[in-house]
């Protein structure tokens, strides 16, 4: 029979570098983010700060891991919990980037925020990979979706960097608001998947 706890210890060891690293992460992005009027590193910096409650929810639920009946209870609330914050997500980045768009408000260039996208690019894959492993040996969607989110924080940064780089190298102002948008239907589309609790463990 597998024992889950040493798996379960791995997880929650993961939820609490999950927890400190997004904390640090959100703070510099929407710090860069208000100083440079920028949508897309705001919304970045949301969406960290939505990973730490993420990472709560999913210690939580770690924590009544040798508890079947409750174990089981607590996955489908953290697995909501996870998909409501990817919901509030999408809809506060769809409303800022639109609202910057109709308005042609600039970001000035961040050069902080490019260095804080490249190494999430960095950092994010690995985290996720190793979320993965975890939710799957202990069975848990709640903790798959929580690989997933990071997964997406890794997209995030991508379009993140994008973003900035074009408005920094060519003065497209109109690439920031537009880099926030590709992630609205991203961020949205597993907010409900979560939501209806379809995520799966494979």
């Amino acid at each position: 029979m597998l024992d889950r706890s040493p798996i379960a210890r791995r997880g929650r060891r993961l939820e609490y570098f999950t927890i400190a690293w997004n904390s640090l992460e959100g703070l510099i992005a929407v710090g860069a983010g208000a100083l440079a009027g920028s949508i897309s590193l705001v919304g970045f910096g949301v969406d960290s700060f939505i990973e730490v409650s993420s990472g709560a929810a999913l210690l939580w639920r770690m924590s009544f891991d040798a508890d079947e009946h409750r174990r089981e209870a607590r996955e489908q609330l953290a697995l909501r919990l996870v998909g409501l914050s990817f919901v509030v997500l999408a809809g506060y980045i769809g409303y800022e980037a639109a609202r910057d768009l109709a308005t042609r408000t600039a970001p000035a260039t961040s050069p902080i925020g490019i260095a804080l996208a490249c190494v999430s690019l960095v950092v994010m894959p690995l985290l996720a990979r190793k979320k993965r492993d975890v939710g799957r040996a202990l069975g848990s969607r709640a903790m798959h979706a929580d690989a997933k989110q990071t997964e997406f924080c890794t997209f995030l940064s991508a379009i993140l960097l994008g973003g900035l780089l074009l408005n920094a190298a060519f003065g497209m102002w109109w690439a920031d608001p537009i880099a926030a948008l590709v992630m609205v239907p991203i961020i949205a589309r597993e907010g409900v998947e979560s939501l209806r609790g379809d995520t799966c463990c494979h």
